[in-house]
């Protein structure tokens, strides 16, 4: 036992000796990198980058870090949007607001929320804002908060291409006479929480009433559009009851809003088959969607942020936050009701697909440019200063510079 009682005598004093020596050494243990490399010693591997990803907002805002696998081609055009947007110009911002998107918050995020040298002026009692440039009675955003709802309530995509040029110049008269930029932007959402969103607010009194619905310079008939209801509105309707009416627009909303329903003959269904008709829809959403300016998803709200303001080069002054607890996500549904909602939403379902494809794609590539930037400034930065430094100052520089964090996580990030 003298041996060991020896040993373990031993064994203790050094443990006192490594701690004195530790405190000598590192008097602020939190940022000592004595105690970094310690710990480094004894974490599990791939422990650092897992605590560096979940450190990044963008990632952890998903709740998971599950590589993303592309299912879509896309060319460099559709994830490189480049849009030289003047707020000093004539450009205007055009939001296509989908009914339960979220769309009510991002229109307040445009009035409210973005660092402009001329903010909008949005007044207590008063439903809109007035958003002029700089310098000029002139409106940058032709939105509901901003010049409320000119093209009829809730417009779609074939409303708003056909009103909107025209509403502009009869309300601004360019003096230059050229042709204004409007750049189209609009918010999708997963369909199954819109549809049961959409049928919560139906069920509180909503109607939509005033939606115009124009197509080729009419609005549908009656008999093109029949009513779900017959009474002044829908309160109170069960989701079954909303589920059953083959006329409800809620189905695949998002799909109809974003193509260009004069492919199909507007609301008149006995041109095509109902196949047909939406497999034509849903391709001139897809199109519709790659060439606007920007969309964003609900689910992603701090992507949704980070890509508007990489495409407009506009800063919001406060992040955005996502909000996971709705009226839609309290709704218990059971699984075969789940199942028929998704068989009424098939096609909206594959246009968000689609959608978040594209969405994640381009958010990707605007992060990987973004790092690019960042290290080439750095090492415009570094050959300003090697110049400084002498022969041998120069060498333990280079030696230094060869890895950097922000190189691994370039590649790391691309998922």
């Amino acid at each position: 036992q003298g041996p060991q009682q020896r040993l373990l005598a031993v064994l203790v004093l050094v443990l006192l000796f490594g701690v004195m020596l530790v405190q000598y050494i590192c008097p602020g243990r939190s940022e000592c990198p004595v105690l970094h490399q310690l710990g480094s010693w004894f974490r599990e591997p791939g422990r650092e980058t897992q605590d560096s990803l979940l450190r990044d907002p963008y990632i952890a805002e998903d709740g998971a870090l599950v590589r993303f696998v592309p299912r879509f081609n896309f060319s460099k055009a559709d994830l490189n949007r480049v849009v030289d947007f003047n707020i000093n110009g004539d450009d205007v911002i055009v939001f296509l607001h989908i009914q339960k998107t979220g769309g009510t918050t991002f229109g307040r995020h445009l009035v409210r929320n973005i660092k402009l040298e001329r903010p909008c002026d949005c007044r207590a009692g008063q439903k809109k804002c007035t958003c002029y440039r700089p310098g000029k009675k002139e409106t940058w955003l032709f939105s509901r908060f901003s010049t409320g709802w000119s093209c009829g309530l809730h417009a779609d995509w074939t409303e708003l291409t056909s009103c909107v040029p025209s509403r502009m110049d009869s309300v601004e008269v360019l003096e230059n006479l050229s042709s204004r930029n409007y750049y189209y932007i609009t918010i999708l959402r997963d369909p199954v929480s819109r549809y049961l969103s959409e049928w919560r607010h139906v069920q509180r009194g909503a109607t939509w009433k005033a939606s115009l619905h124009v197509c080729d310079g009419r609005s549908p008939t009656l008999s093109e559009l029949p009513s779900c209801y017959s009474g002044d509105d829908w309160s109170g309707c069960s989701l079954q009851e909303f589920m059953d009416c083959a006329y409800n627009l809620a189905n695949n909303r998002q799909t109809r809003m974003l193509a260009d329903l004069s492919l199909v003959g507007c609301y008149n269904v006995s041109a095509m088959s109902e196949e047909a008709r939406w497999a034509v829809l849903l391709e001139s959403a897809k199109r519709n969607l790659r060439s606007m300016a920007f969309f964003g998803l609900t689910e992603y709200q701090r992507k949704t942020q980070y890509l508007f303001e990489r495409t407009f080069h506009l800063e919001f002054i406060t992040p955005f936050t996502q909000v996971n607890g709705t009226r839609a996500s309290s709704v218990e549904v059971p699984p075969k009701t789940q199942q028929r909602i998704l068989q009424l939403n098939h096609w909206d379902l594959e246009l968000y697909e689609y959608a978040r494809d594209l969405f994640l794609q381009r958010f990707q590539v605007a992060r990987q440019q973004e790092r690019r930037q960042a290290r080439e400034r750095r090492q415009q930065e570094r050959r300003r200063l090697r110049g400084r430094f002498t022969a041998k100052q120069r060498d333990l520089w280079d030696q230094d510079e060869n890895a950097t964090v922000d190189d691994y996580m370039d590649n790391v990030e691309q998922w």
